[in-house]
C-alpha cells in the first residue's frame, strides 16, 4: 500500500518525531516608520524649547498675558452682564490688579531700600550672628582628619554681593516686556469671545468644534478657579506670617507678610526662599540664635499645613496634580523664563492636563482573569 506524504507526516508525529521548524519572521517591536515618527517628534520638541528660550523676551510676556487673562475673563464677562462694556471692563480688571500688585510691591520694597543702605553692616552683624558655628566646623574638621579625610570644611565666610546687581537686571524684565504684556493682556481680555469663537469655528466638523468648546470652557473655569483659590490661600498665607512676625517681635511684619504671600505663589521654591529670608532677617534682628529662628520655625509650620492639608483639601479635589508633574514643570519653566516661569508652571500644567485628557482619552482595558 502506497503512503502518502501527509499520512507519512501524520504518522511520524505520532510516533513522536519533531515537527519542522518554523522559518516565519515575527514583526519587529518598533517599525521604522514609527522610529522616523519618534524622532522627528523629538527634534520638533527640542527645536519649540530652543524657539522659547531664545525668544524669551516676547514669548514670556505673551504667554504671562494668555494664561492672565484667561484666568481674568471670568470677571470681566460678570462686568459684561452688568451692563459695563467688555472693553471698559478689561481696562478696570487691570487697573485693579496692577493696584493690587503695586500696593504688595510697595510694602515689599521699602524695607529692602531701607535696608539695603545698610548692607555693610547688616553683612557684618549677620557674620558676627554666624561664629556660633565655628565650634562644630571645628570639631567636624578635625573628625574629618582623624579619619584620614584629605581636607576639613572651610571656615565660615559671608558671601559676596557682587552678584545681585547682574542678577536684579536679568530677573527684571525691560519696559518694553511690560508694555508688550499690559497691552496683550488687555486685548485679550477684550477679545476673548471673539477668539474662542475664531477658534470653534475653525473646524468644520461638528464634534470637533464641540471638543473645542468643551477645552475652551474647562481651562477658563479651571484657570480662573486656581487663581481665585491660590490667591486667598496666598493672602492668608501673608496675613498669618506677619501676625507671626509681629508677635516673635520681627520688625516690619506687614513687608514680611506682603512677601510671603507674593513668594507663595511660586510653588516650593516660593516658600523655601520665604523661609531664608525669615533666618536672616531673624539672625540680624535678635541677639541669640533661638530669638532669630523663632520665626523662621513658626512660618516653616504653617507652610507645611499650608501645603499638606489645607491646598490639597482646597485644589485636590478639582485639580488632581501629581507632585512629580508639578515639580517636573517646576522645574522645566523655571530653567527656560526664570521666576515668571516658576509662577507660570502650574497654570501650564493644568492646561496641558485639560488639553490631554480631551485629546488623548485614557482607554483603560480590562485586566484579563487569574
Amino acid at each position: 500500500m502506497r503512503v502518502l506524504p501527509s499520512e507519512r507526516l501524520i504518522s511520524g508525529n505520532s510516533e513522536g518525531d519533531p515537527l519542522p521548524e518554523s522559518h516565519v519572521e515575527l514583526p519587529p517591536v518598533i517599525r521604522r516608520t514609527e522610529f522616523v515618527a519618534f524622532a522627528l517628534a523629538g527634534l520638533l520638541l527640542i527645536a519649540i524649547v530652543a524657539v522659547l528660550y531664545v525668544g524669551r523676551a516676547f514669548f514670556l510676556p505673551v504667554v504671562m498675558a494668555f494664561v492672565i487673562g484667561t484666568m481674568l475673563s471670568p470677571a470681566a464677562t460678570f462686568l459684561e452682564r452688568s451692563k459695563v462694556p467688555r472693553s471698559v471692563g478689561a481696562v478696570l480688571i487691570v487697573v485693579a490688579v496692577s493696584a493690587v500688585v503695586a500696593f504688595a510691591v510697595a510694602l515689599i520694597a521699602s524695607p529692602v531700600m531701607a535696608w539695603s543702605t545698610r548692607l555693610p553692616e547688616l553683612g557684618a552683624q549677620l557674620k558676627d550672628k554666624l561664629h556660633v558655628f565655628d565650634r562644630p566646623l571645628a570639631l567636624w574638621r578635625e573628625l574629618q582628619a582623624m579619619l584620614g579625610g584629605s581636607e576639613g570644611l572651610p571656615s565660615l565666610h559671608m558671601p559676596k554681593l557682587e552678584w545681585v546687581q547682574p542678577t536684579l537686571e536679568f530677573l527684571s524684565p525691560t519696559f518694553t516686556e511690560f508694555l508688550l504684556f499690559f497691552v496683550t493682556l488687555i486685548l485679550f481680555i477684550a477679545s476673548w469671545r471673539d477668539l474662542r469663537r475664531a477658534m470653534i469655528m475653525t473646524f468644520s466638523n461638528h464634534d470637533a468644534r464641540l471638543r473645542t468648546l468643551r477645552i475652551l470652557n474647562e481651562i477658563e473655569v479651571h484657570l480662573g478657579n486656581y487663581l481665585l483659590t491660590v490667591t486667598l490661600i496666598n493672602v492668608g498665607v501673608g496675613v498669618a506670617t506677619g501676625l507671626i512676625c509681629a508677635l516673635t517681635g520681627m520688625p516690619n511684619p506687614a513687608g514680611l507678610g506682603a512677601l510671603a504671600a507674593t513668594l507663595n505663589f511660586i510653588p516650593i521654591i516660593g516658600p523655601v526662599a520665604m523661609f531664608v529670608v525669615l533666618v536672616v532677617v531673624g539672625l540680624i534682628a535678635f541677639p541669640t540664635l533661638g530669638g532669630g529662628l523663632m520665626a523662621a520655625l513658626a512660618f516653616g509650620g504653617l507652610t507645611f499645613l499650608e501645603g499638606h492639608f489645607i491646598t490639597p483639601t482646597i485644589i485636590g479635589r478639582r485639580l488632581a496634580l501629581n507632585a512629580l508633574a508639578v515639580l517636573l514643570a517646576l522645574a522645566f519653566w523655571t530653567w527656560l523664563w526664570g521666576p515668571m516661569g516658576a509662577f507660570l508652571s502650574s497654570p501650564l500644567l493644568i492646561v496641558a492636563l485639560i488639553l490631554k485628557d480631551h485629546l488623548l482619552p485614557e482607554n483603560s482595558p480590562q485586566l484579563p482573569q487569574a
